[in-house]
């Protein structure tokens, strides 16, 4: 196991910047997830780490060492690939441990690292199987077995579940994460997905056009957004911005939203801002109570919860409505089956957030 520590990476092509002065420290045995939109940059930063791309600037450190011009093949990392990338002429046994061959381990040592890998990753079955007889998944867990037979200090994770049907994906996010917990190695695994993010990691970094907009624990990303951007990535549905201005220690909108503050936004009086609120963080209230009106455009049912999509004024918002349980008392008139489409739902915020209407950076709470 070891550290990874990223200082001021940058990487360009040509004259295209790809990472710009990212800077990242992974802790020993943390699961670091990248993660942001296509393009972002994250794949390239992830293959800095591993030696296939060479570094524009910065420096990249494994186990407190600098690493800018050690070769791939000696930095004692794994890479599990989006592609899986098995050789199809040979059997899972015989993937999972060619790189040890090529290293000229022992044939008892390589059957040994294989046994335990197999074990771990319940693949003791399919051994002797070749690729094309396996299915997604299991052709999933034989990459990773290839890469823990190697036992290295870090592991990397290139969007490996994005081949995967949903079922399959959330499957295997919780066989990475158990995995994680039983090797207890530093892994730092690449996704555009906020809820394989927010599901599998110890720490999150954020990145958008290749720059870093904010890394830290899942919950603190999720409670406490840096930025818009942040605030609309992380979290699904995406967290609702409304905009409008700061009277006193209240929030006016547009479509007679008026929304009590803290009374330290009265120094943010007269200022133009955007007001944060989850989807799950509406809260159907009484007319007497309510800091809002939606009028109903969409209702979609999942069973466990309710997606209101709507209308406040002429922003669209939406609604994630949660059945209450036995223990909660049920608001009268109010519950899912009821809401239809065409509807004005009287709403307050149960928790917001502010961020400046020209930066898009959060305000103090």
């Amino acid at each position: 196991m070891a550290s990874v520590e990223i200082r001021n990476l940058s990487k360009s092509f040509g004259s295209t910047p790809i990472i710009e002065d990212v800077s990242v420290a992974v802790e020993d045995g943390t699961f670091l997830v990248l993660v942001g939109p296509s393009g972002c940059g994250k794949s390239t930063l992830l293959r800095m780490l591993a030696g296939l791309e060479p570094v524009s600037g910065g420096e990249i450190l494994i186990g407190g060492k600098p690493v800018n011009h050690v070769p791939a093949k000696d930095r004692d990392i794994a890479m599990v690939f989006q592609s899986y990338a098995l050789y199809p002429h040979m059997t899972v046994a015989e993937n999972m441990g060619f790189s040890l061959r090529l290293r000229g381990v022992a044939k008892a040592e390589i059957d040994a690292r294989v046994g335990k890998a197999s074990a771990i990753l319940n693949l003791d079955d399919y051994l002797g199987r070749y690729p094309r007889e396996l299915s997604g998944g299991q052709r999933q867990r034989v990459a990773m077995g290839r890469a823990i037979v190697r036992d290295p200090k870090v592991f990397l994770f290139d969007e490996p579940l994005s081949n995967l049907d949903a079922k399959l994906r959330v499957q295997m996010r919780k066989e990475i994460k158990e995995l994680h917990q039983r090797l207890a190695n530093t892994m730092v695994y690449v996704t555009h997905d906020q809820v394989e993010a927010m599901t599998m990691a110890d720490r999150i970094a954020v990145l958008r056009a290749g720059r870093l907009e904010q890394q830290g624990a899942p919950l603190d990303l999720y409670d406490r957004p840096a930025n818009t951007f942040v605030a609309q990535f992380i979290g699904s549905p995406a967290m609702n911005l409304l905009t409008g201005h700061i009277e006193r220690c209240r929030f006016v909108g547009a479509g007679g939203v008026a929304v009590p503050l803290a009374a330290n936004a009265d120094a943010l009086h007269g200022r133009a801002v955007l007001l944060g609120v989850r989807p799950e963080h509406f809260q159907l209230c009484t007319d007497s109570s309510a800091e809002a009106r939606i009028r109903v455009t969409l209702v979609e049912n999942t069973g466990s919860e309710t997606l209101i999509s709507g209308l406040i004024g002429d922003q669209a918002v939406q609604v994630l409505a949660r059945e209450l349980s036995n223990r909660e008392p049920r608001v009268p008139g109010l519950s899912r089956m009821q809401v239809r489409a065409g509807e004005v739902l009287p709403v307050r915020a149960a928790q917001t957030h502010l961020f400046d209407a020209s930066t898009g950076i959060r305000l103090a709470d």
